[in-house]
């Protein structure tokens, strides 16, 4: 899946370092590789975009490199794929030499992994699977403030899964850990790849069961019961947050105005 690039080669070049992308003038490159000056260059093909391959250079520009949080809001399958993107970069950066003996590894022609040819070992992408739970009590969402997020900006609560856990025996400790709310009728809502650094969030709705709300203060700055129609500010469109939010908002104006 390497292969050295051809002044002709054309497509989108998503150009990534240490979780960064390279975005000039705020877009994604497009053009030929003798155009951009990636001729002979090692590239990887990650999919295709608009018709046009999508290809991977692991290496830092001085200016211009962004966090790929900046293309959520431009289109989410654009978001999705130069996400895939980064986490490969961040890959092949973190496994240069084999964790068991050492030697300097190289990339498989026939897969995304990193391949010792000392021992043989194989390696592989590893992706952290995490859990986002939207809390409905009667016309009320529980939303959070997360000490990571500016701008005032409230989300439903997530959290990894550890070694061992099924996804809804993690929803479950996580809510009591950062609330101390228990939870009901947990359903699958959607997936979401996070590339922050090499996440799966899984997104659940869920009901309120029991407890008294009291937030981790080591976690959280706040959080609360919020009525569907008076809300904070939320989370940015295109991102599985904000959809829990706005299914459960939908549910909740559905409820009420049957009522």
């Amino acid at each position: 899946m390497e292969q050295q690039l051809k002044d002709d080669d054309i497509g989108w070049w998503v150009i990534s370092h240490e979780g960064k992308v390279w975005l000039p003038r705020g877009d994604l490159p497009f053009g030929s590789a003798l155009q951009w000056q990636l001729s002979t260059k090692s590239a990887h093909q990650i999919g295709e975009w608009e018709g046009h391959p999508m290809w991977l250079i692991e290496e830092a520009r001085r200016q211009d490199m962004v966090s790929v949080r900046q293309l959520i809001d431009v289109d989410r399958g654009l978001f999705q794929l130069v996400g895939r993107g980064v986490q490969l970069a961040e890959f092949f950066r973190s496994h240069t030499f084999c964790g068991y003996c050492g030697h300097e590894m190289y990339s498989s022609r026939s897969e995304w992994a990193s391949m010792c040819p000392n021992c043989r070992q194989r390696y592989y992408p590893q992706i952290a699977p995490c859990i986002i739970v939207a809390i409905r009590r009667g016309d009320e969402i529980l939303l959070a403030q997360h000490k990571r997020h500016r701008n005032g900006i409230h989300t439903v609560l997530a959290g990894f899964v550890v070694v061992g856990e099924t996804l809804e025996q993690a929803a479950a400790r996580e809510i009591m850990e950062e609330s101390r709310v228990q939870i009901k009728n947990l359903r699958y809502v959607a997936s979401q790849p996070w590339p922050f650094p090499h996440s799966l969030m899984v997104a659940f709705m869920a009901d309120y069961a029991g407890g008294e709300l009291q937030h981790d203060p080591k976690e959280l700055l706040n959080a609360g019961w919020y009525r569907y129609d008076n809300l904070p500010q939320l989370p940015p469109a295109g991102t599985v947050a904000r959809r829990l939010i706005e299914d459960t908002v939908a549910l909740c104006r559905e409820d009420t105005e049957g009522e």
